[in-house]
């Protein structure tokens, strides 16, 4: 585990509530549908890792990832469930692909054929395109579909699609999105009328749990909401019981006084005006996966339960702020960026709003040089753990 007292800024990962999430997710689901956590891009910046651990511990059966090494990578880390990859892997690299046990995403008629050419039996899902034109094979297409089938190194285990305004409460936009949910259930009715098997099946992400009926498939594939928050501010038709599993924390450097009229930082873009000012350098930078524009979006942290703004320019190692407010600040003081700070919280959401972008790319920004330090992970996981804890005591 990573030494807090030698860090100059990490990440915290609060495996109780991913755990939380991960049953208030599952209870959300329809009959027979199960959660596929989804831990592409390090989790959404969380440290996929040590959260895929701890939710297979759980119970989660299903993973999905973006990539060919964020599978592998989760394979040599232990997990012994079923990944999927939801992107492109090149049909050369179909060799790794059967030799890591893992599923690969058919991308269109294309990818599939050529995957097939390499000869390797490789376990896949077809990607049907249901209007949102980015991957798959055209839902109408059976014939396509068709062709799929026939490839033999193809065993196709699973059909699926995903939703591109599910996130959108707009009446146009739920149209569109019961639109696409018509066409993917037509199409698996009428590809089982003519023989073809689609296996495990899965169209809802975050935002289907969030604004939609339940639905009739074998997984739900949960990426931000795992995480406890909202990909924006907006508002969702299901208020779920979720929790933020991140803390974003870096420590203080060095702490000054600006006299009357003194600057800053890069172009001295902070003045200290007409009175002394207090300042402290923080050791986080725009390197580490902060946008550089947030101090000037009126970005601010927590520092000793007060929030304090951040002054002048980001730089790529350390962040300046106005500490003027809590005169005790010392070097060493630890800062939150994004999480509680006793009484007092910075959501994600918030500041991602502030730098007009959402939590998937704030979080999923943060960088690898920022150690996880892991938190919680003792609450009993499943149903059956928690019981046999309970008979126990």
């Amino acid at each position: 585990m990573t030494d807090i007292a030698r860090s100059r800024a990490w990440r915290e990962l609060d495996l109780d509530a991913l755990a939380h999430n991960a049953r208030i997710l599952s209870a959300a689901l329809a009959p027979g549908c199960s959660l596929m956590a989804v831990v592409k891009a390090d989790a959404y910046g969380h440290g996929a890792v040590p959260a895929a651990r701890h939710l297979q511990r759980c119970g989660v059966r299903a993973f999905a990832v973006a990539c060919l090494a964020e599978g592998i990578a989760l394979r040599r880390a232990g997990i012994g469930r079923q990944i999927l990859i939801l992107g492109y892997t090149a049909p050369e690299q179909a060799p790794l692909l059967r030799h890591w046990d893992l599923t690969q995403t058919v991308a269109d008629e294309a990818h599939g054929a050529a995957l097939a050419a390499r000869g390797i039996p490789l376990s896949v899902h077809l990607a049907l395109d249901t209007g949102m034109h980015r991957l798959g094979i055209p839902a109408g297409d059976l014939s396509a579909i068709a062709r799929m089938y026939a490839l033999k190194p193809l065993q196709i285990r699973g059909v699926f699609s995903h939703l591109c305004v599910s996130d959108s409460l707009a009446e146009e936009d739920r149209d569109y999105t019961r639109r696409q949910l018509q066409l993917f259930y037509e199409t698996l009715s009428r590809m089982r009328a003519r023989g073809l098997d689609p296996g495990e099946t899965h169209i809802q992400a975050s935002y289907g749990i969030w604004n939609l009926p339940l639905q009739p498939c074998t997984w739900a594939r949960a990426g931000i909401a795992l995480y406890g928050v909202a990909s924006d501010e907006g508002p969702t038709l299901r208020a779920l019981d979720l929790r933020p599993v991140l803390s974003l924390r870096a420590r203080v450097a060095s702490v000054r006084t600006l006299q009357r009229g003194e600057g800053a930082g890069y172009g001295l873009a902070f003045r200290a005006g007409d009175s002394p000012r207090r300042i402290a350098a923080a050791a986080i930078g725009y390197a580490d996966g902060l946008p550089r524009s947030l101090p000037q979006q009126g970005g601010e942290v927590l520092l000793r339960g007060t929030r304090c703004p951040m002054a002048g320019r980001l730089c790529m190692d350390q962040l300046l702020l106005d500490v003027t407010a809590v005169p005790e600040a010392a070097a060493g003081d630890i800062i939150t960026l994004i999480g509680r700070d006793g009484g007092t919280e910075l959501r994600a959401e918030t500041v991602a709003a502030r730098c007009s972008t959402i939590t998937n790319e704030l979080l999923s920004r943060l960088g690898a040089r920022l150690p996880v330090v892991v938190r919680g992970g003792s609450t009993p996981c499943t149903r059956k753990e928690r019981q046999a804890e309970a008979s126990s005591g």
